[in-house]
């Protein structure tokens, strides 16, 4: 076609594209300006007692039920940074909500890495197994000691770690990937399922690996199985219900300002 026909040289063809500047040092694809503020939020929120802990006299930070959400917004490897960074300033800063330091830490983060590895791309399939491995010994480790060692009752440790086993099923079983797919479709109603159903599965995982140190510690008796079988259902659901409730707000404000989203995010 001759020029003068109507078509302009200097007019764009092609595909549109779309530039976002990421804005600094990123860690795993997440702005580390995001990890510093998540792990403060994860620090502030461990002042706040959830609930008691039977026998210790001490509290549950508010914290475990955002540690989930952390590994969501972040990705695995920058989520286990800020969820364990977080938590060991809480340790210091408010000691009244951790038992164990280690315990509280090492359950934190091994939180992040498991929630951020449930991105549906394959790249996280590693990090993935590696958390399969991790709490697969662990449960095995604190339900074969306290039964096979301490002599406490299969069926009481059994019900006494109802949030832990039935946690471990939910992210070996295709659940854990309808709960990924969920947090990121665009029905906050889908969203708020998938957050209250992947913090029921990731914080009870969290508590997995938090209990299996301790009890290697305090090597509770039977009575003591038996005693929390009943509250801790009620107790994780309302870890799950701050999750959900928090994620929720969060995930919806992300979403209306635009801010650059990190690889492995799944909102």
């Amino acid at each position: 076609m001759a020029i003068g026909e109507g078509v302009r040289l200097d007019t764009p063809s092609g595909e549109e594209r779309e530039v976002k500047a990421v804005g600094g040092t990123t860690i795993d694809g997440a702005p580390i300006a995001y990890v510093v503020a998540l792990a403060a939020v994860v620090t502030v929120l461990a002042f706040i007692p959830l609930s008691v802990v039977i026998g210790s006299g001490k509290s549950f930070p508010m914290s475990q039920g955002i540690y989930p959400l952390v590994g969501w917004l972040l990705g695995p490897v920058a989520g286990a940074l800020a969820n364990g960074i977080g938590s060991l300033a809480g340790v210091f800063l408010a000691p009244h909500t951790s038992t164990m330091p280690i315990a509280t830490v090492f359950g934190a983060a091994a939180g992040g890495l498991a929630s951020g590895s449930m991105c549906v791309r394959d790249t996280r399939r590693s990090l993935r197994v590696v958390s399969v491995v991790v709490f697969v010994l662990a449960y095995s480790l604190y339900a074969g000691r306290a039964v096979l060692q301490n002599g406490a009752s299969l069926w009481a440790v059994l019900l006494g770690s109802l949030i832990n086993w039935s946690a471990l099923l939910l992210f070996l079983l295709p659940t854990r990937t309808y709960f990924a797919r969920w947090i990121g479709d665009q029905d906050l109603r889908k969203v708020a399922m998938g957050l209250f159903g992947g913090t029921w599965m990731i914080a009870g995982l969290v508590h997995l690996c938090t209990s299996a140190i301790i009890y290697f510690v305090l090597n509770w008796p039977n009575a003591v199985w038996v005693s929390i079988a009943p509250f801790a259902p009620f107790e994780h659901a309302v870890r799950c219900l701050v999750g959900t409730v928090i994620g929720t707000g969060v995930i919806a404000g992300l979403r209306a300002i635009g801010l650059v989203k990190p690889t492995y995010a799944l909102y």
